[in-house]
């Protein structure tokens, strides 16, 4: 009885991904080398991550204020660095298989460059007004 349900959960869950609903995502993969990944899911993966290290940049970098066009350059070093050592000391992909290195690097670069500068822009303005 236990194993005709276990089947039928199984054959449930497979259509379900076939229908185009994905299982849940596991966090464990995040941190696996041997774990399989399709374009999407590690294209979605680098985005986020790319989009924290913005977030905390900019609540960093708005709330010290600094300013100048160095922090961007610094910004897109320190954003970038983490990406490549993800993907190619983490994950150990091989990333001719994801379109190469400029395609990985690029995922979620544009957003977070805005969300990077719209943070560090609002903190700063909003600390020059509390000063006044």
């Amino acid at each position: 009885m236990k194993e005709t349900k276990s089947v039928k959960l199984n054959a449930q869950q497979h259509q379900q991904h076939e229908n185009g609903h994905f299982s849940p995502f596991k966090f464990a993969k995040l941190l696996d080398p041997e774990a399989s990944w399709d374009k999407d899911q590690l294209g979605d993966v680098l985005h986020w991550i790319r989009q924290v290290v913005a977030l905390l940049c900019g609540l960093l970098w708005g709330a010290i204020p600094v300013v100048g066009g160095v922090w961007i350059f610094i910004f897109l070093a320190i954003s970038t660095s983490i990406i490549y050592g993800y993907y190619a000391m983490i994950l150990k992909i091989d990333e001719e298989e994801f379109g190469g290195h400029a395609a990985l690097l690029q995922e979620g670069l544009f957003a977070s460059i805005t969300l990077f500068l719209v943070l560090k822009q609002l903190l700063i303005i909003s600390f020059r007004f509390k000063c006044r």
